[in-house]
Order: structure tokens, then C-alpha cells, then sequence
């Protein structure tokens, strides 16, 4: 059906839980968006907590329609993987037999069910790539390595099957290509569509401080001990003080990496989380490694925090350091242009693709002299940061809002639908 604003489609999203991760935010936006299209957009998922699951869900935009939530998600906190494979074809099943079909099927993250979707031939099946699951998955015993075998097996069979497979970033395009060696290169060619950030919740800065701020997860591939060390070297940097620069007030926030959730009740996951022994173990090393660069009372560590509290800490700082290595695309560094904020960031993964190199941030080798000089320059160059500033706004505000996700997300679906009609 054609409406005035083009093609109009009846589009399901199959997506294994619709929490507030960002995979979920980034299933969300689309669906917002797709529904300002003028399509049709239903979720069917194995789980949505009401209590626990992002606003727009509960809006009456789009339906969202769960089976299967009475499933286990592990077997005594083992095979996750497995279980949610069984949860997924559940809720394909449950398509397949209680709806009519859909012009286009959009699934997300678990492929196991695309050749269930592609059953009906008159469906469309498009997949997005976040990053090669079997890449995630630990392979560290023998008895893993022999339960991961068929499952990255399947993984890269049934992703091959997709009609179109979209992926976050060119860098994550490059991986699959390099992971998925069976699939025909020629005729598997991801296509890149790039996650979006809402960039109207993001206000003129307030008055700045001289405070620079790291937001990540406290996990040690995050490579937060990259900012403490840079900062510590700043500081302790002469040249500094002879171009006449006081950096005694200078401080380093580091804040757990969070999401707001709205429903019955508000509330907030952030980056730190006591039962995970990874980030008590991390946490200490950090606040040990600040210790003994001697800035432990410069470096706040900041565990738990709500959206609005990290709006306020990019408000007021300077610039943003993201600090992990070959991340495959990372959202932070879109978060803190939107709120005018240069990035710092290592020079590879999906911040080559987002940060422009001297415009709107600086991409360094990963190690504290690279990091620590970009910072230097964003205090001796006060125009240079207002520059920057100004650009990594409009940068955002031109390829990475939610707006233009929309509508790339639109043209890659109404063209795979209008493949099929020709």
C-alpha cells in the first residue's frame, strides 16, 4: 500500500528482551521511527517487564507482544546461549502459526530464526549484526569450546540466510567478513546502519569546569586505567604550568556507564555492579592505580548515577576521554557530542567512524602521553574546545540522530520490499 509518505509496511521486530540495554534502545528507536513512517510496527520478544523496560514501550505506538517468557534463561547459570536460542525459536514459532505475514521481519541479535521466518516466502528477513556472538562468547575450556561449536556454527549459517543484514559500524562490517569466512563475500555483504542517539535531551553546556570525565562500564576492557593514567600525567605535566595554566582545581570523573528506565516504577542499571566480581576487582585496581600516580583525590569514582546525573557531569566537563580499544562502535562518544562535548578516544574501532580526528575530538594511540597531549591542547586552546564544541553538536545532529537513523532504517526497508515486487 502506498500512503503520501511512500511505500507502507507491516514490519515485525524480533528481539530476545526488551530490557534497557542498547541493543534495546536501538530496537526501540527503531521502531519509533519506522512508526513515524506511517508502518505498521509490531515487537514480538520472549520478555518485557513493564517495570523495567524503556517508556516508549508502554506508549501504544507499537504493540509488543511476548511468548515464551516462562522459559529459563539458563540452566543453573549455565547455557545462556542455548537458552536463548529456544526462547527465539518460541517466539518465531509463535509468529510463524498466529500471524498472517509480515511484508518485512527485522531481527535482532539472534539469527537462529531467520530461516524459521523465511518459511513464508512472501516475508522479507532483514538481520542486524552487533557484533559477532561467537567473537563475545568465551572459548577458555575445552567442554565451552565443544558447546560453542554448533552454536557458532548455526550463528554463521543462519545470518548468511538473511535477505539484507545491517551492522553498527564499518569496523564491525570488516569483523564479520573476517569471522564469517563459509559465507559468500560477494553475496553476503553487510550494509552499515549506524545506532542513533536522542540528541534533544542534551542542553547548552552550563559553566564549564575543569573536569574531564570517563563513562564506561568497570570492566577491564574498558580500559579505564588509560584515563587515570593520562590525567595523572597532565598534572603533573611542567609545561603546563610555565604556559601559565593552574590545573589545582583539575579533576577526573569516572562514572559507570547507565540507562533510565521508566514503567511502573523509575529507576536506573549502571556500570557497577557488586555481584560481578570483575567490577569489585576492577574498581579497587583503579582506585589503587590513582593512588599511586598520587591523584587519588582528584579521581571521584562514581558507581551509581541516574540519566539526568550524567547530563550533569557532561554539562560541566571540559571534554570526554573513551578509552576502550577496538570497540566495535560505542554510543558514549555520540552522547558526549551531542551534549557539545569534544572525545578523546583511541584511534580505532568505531570511534575512527563517529569522532572527526581534530573537529570534533582527537583519536590517539592508545597510551597516557597520546591522551594526556589532546588534553593539554583543550586547555592552552580555549577557541580550539569552543570549535570543537560547537561541531560535535552539529556532527551528531547531522548523521547520528535518531531522525536520520529513521530514516536510513525506512529507505533500507522499503527498498528490500520493493526488490521483492520487481
Amino acid at each position: 500500500m502506498e500512503t503520501r509518505r511512500g511505500l507502507k509496511l507491516n514490519i515485525g521486530i524480533i528481539h530476545p528482551d526488551l530490557g534497557i540495554g542498547g541493543a534495546e534502545r536501538l530496537i526501540v528507536d527503531a521502531a519509533v521511527q519506522l512508526a513515524s513512517h506511517g508502518h505498521n510496527v509490531h515487537i514480538f520478544t520472549a520478555h518485557h517487564d513493564k517495570s523495567r523496560c524503556f517508556e516508549e514501550t508502554l506508549t501504544g505506538t507499537f504493540p509488543v507482544t511476548v511468548y515464551g517468557s516462562f522459559l529459563p534463561r539458563h540452566f543453573f547459570q549455565h547455557f545462556h546461549a542455548l537458552c536463548a536460542y529456544l526462547r527465539c525459536i518460541f517466539v518465531a514459532l509463535c509468529m510463524l502459526f498466529m500471524w498472517k505475514s509480515f511484508d518485512v521481519v527485522l531481527v535482532d541479535q539472534v539469527s537462529i530464526v531467520i530461516p524459521l521466518m523465511k518459511l513464508k516466502r512472501s516475508s522479507k528477513v532483514v538481520f542486524y549484526c552487533h557484533f559477532p556472538d561467537l567473537l563475545l562468547a568465551q572459548h577458555t575450556t575445552s567442554l565451552r569450546r565443544v558447546y560453542r561449536k554448533p552454536i557458532d556454527f548455526i550463528e554463521e549459517v543462519t545470518t548468511g540466510m538473511a535477505d539484507l543484514i545491517l551492522v553498527n559500524s564499518n569496523f564491525t562490517a570488516a569483523t564479520f567478513a573476517k569471522t564469517f569466512k563459509h559465507l559468500d563475500s560477494q553475496s553476503v555483504r553487510p550494509a552499515v546502519l549506524y545506532p542513533a542517539v536522542n540528541v534533544e535531551q542534551f542542553n547548552e553546556p552550563d559553566a564549564l569546569k575543569l573536569n574531564f570525565l570517563s563513562i564506561n562500564r568497570y570492566e577491564r576492557k574498558k580500559n579505564i586505567d588509560l584515563a587515570i593514567s593520562a590525567f595523572s600525567m597532565l598534572c603533573k605535566d611542567e609545561t603546563n604550568v610555565l604556559q601559565g595554566h593552574d590545573l589545582a582545581d583539575a579533576t577526573l570523573t569516572i562514572a559507570g556507564k547507565f540507562v533510565t528506565y521508566c514503567g511502573l516504577k523509575s529507576g536506573f542499571i549502571c556500570g557497577f555492579d557488586r555481584r560481578l566480581r570483575e567490577n569489585v576487582e576492577y574498581l579497587e585496581e583503579l582506585k589503587a592505580l590513582a593512588d599511586r600516580e598520587g591523584v587519588s583525590g582528584r579521581v571521584k569514582f562514581i558507581t551509581s548515577c541516574s540519566t539526568s546525573e550524567r547530563n550533569a557531569f557532561l554539562s560541566e566537563c571540559l571534554c570526554v576521554l573513551y578509552t576502550p580499544k577496538d570497540e566495535h562502535f560505542g554510543i558514549v562518544p555520540l552522547e558526549a557530542m551531542a551534549a557539545h562535548k569534544p572525545v578523546i578516544a583511541c584511534n580505532s574501532g568505531g570511534p575512527v567512524e563517529t569522532i572527526k580526528d581534530g573537529i570534533t575530538g582527537f583519536l590517539c594511540d592508545p597510551n597516557p602521553e597520546a591522551f594526556s597531549l589532546a588534553m593539554s591542547k583543550l586547555i592552552g586552546e580555549p577557541q580550539l574546545a569552543l570549535n570543537m564544541r560547537r561541531e560535535a553538536r552539529r556532527h551528531v545532529e547531522k548523521s547520528f540522530s535518531t531522525k536520520i537513523f529513521g530514516q536510513n532504517l525506512n529507505q533500507y526497508l522499503v527498498d528490500i520490499v520493493r526488490e521483492k515486487s520487481d
